[in-house]
């Protein structure tokens, strides 16, 4: 490896950490882009900045990684051997194809319990009714799905269990997404695919105009999605499995 001065070294190492520590924050300076807390020496930022890599807005308490920036640090995390292939390389994301179903609703039955899992019928029916809005992530050396995270949409604004079981509330028009699971199988966990899976998924609705995404979860899981940029509404009307659930949100527009 090329001999680098103590500067270059030093900016290169921060660039690596802000890539690798960073997560998304829905705030009034940038929705959707990935950030990382400003804990850097600012004259490393600066340059950082000045060479387009990342963004750091002056009343913020986090920098903002450009396109520019993320390619830099994964190349460069490539040259110091830190860093497996980025998982857009390892994954093809894509809706789900009709015959797929089964294959999710397996891996449903795996990733939850069985007071929480969705039943085969009622994920064959969701596919039905809304293929659009499964998004899976496919394992580009076996060819089979590793994760997915799938929904319905709506105009409604609350989360009720309902939305589980019935495919036919389903509105194609609706200006709401009410998540229905996020679903990563046991080996690919902790690579980034489960939280890949929920940025891609918040970035293509916006793209469609809708207005907000909402889900349940388990007090357990309210740190990870604050992580990824939604609210915490407080305790859900939802009594699914006989769980007491958080709801969550995310605005994607106004």
């Amino acid at each position: 490896m090329e001999k680098k001065s103590r500067k270059q070294a030093i900016e290169e190492l921060s660039l690596m950490l802000i890539y690798l520590t960073r997560f998304q924050d829905n705030n009034e300076y940038c929705r959707y882009l990935e950030n990382s807390w400003k804990g850097y020496d600012f004259e490393i930022l600066n340059e950082l900045e000045q060479k387009k890599l990342l963004l750091q807005p002056r009343k913020s308490k986090c920098v903002y990684l450009s396109e520019e920036g993320k390619e830099a640090a994964k190349n460069l995390l490539t040259e110091y051997n830190i860093a497996d292939k980025d998982i857009l390389e390892k994954f093809e994301f894509r809706n789900i194809e009709q015959t797929e179903a089964e294959q999710t609703a397996a891996i449903e039955q795996i990733c939850f319990p069985p007071n929480e899992a969705c039943s085969e019928q009622n994920m064959i029916e969701r596919v039905a009714a809304a293929q659009d809005l499964f998004l899976v992530a496919v394992d580009k050396r076996t060819g089979k799905i590793a994760g997915f995270l799938n929904g319905i949409a709506t105009d409604e604004y609350r989360f009720r269990d309902g939305f589980f079981t019935d495919a036919g509330l389903h509105n194609p028009e609706g200006k709401n997404i009410m998540l229905l699971g996020l679903d990563v199988l046991p080996e690919y966990r902790k690579q980034g695919l489960g939280r890949e899976l929920v940025y891609q998924y918040l970035r293509r609705e916006r793209e469609k105009c809708r207005h907000e995404v909402i889900l349940t979860c388990l007090p357990s899981k309210v740190k990870m999605y604050k992580k990824f940029g939604f609210m915490d509404r407080g305790i859900a009307d939802s009594i699914w499995g006989g769980e007491e659930w958080h709801e969550m949100s995310c605005r994607l527009g106004w």
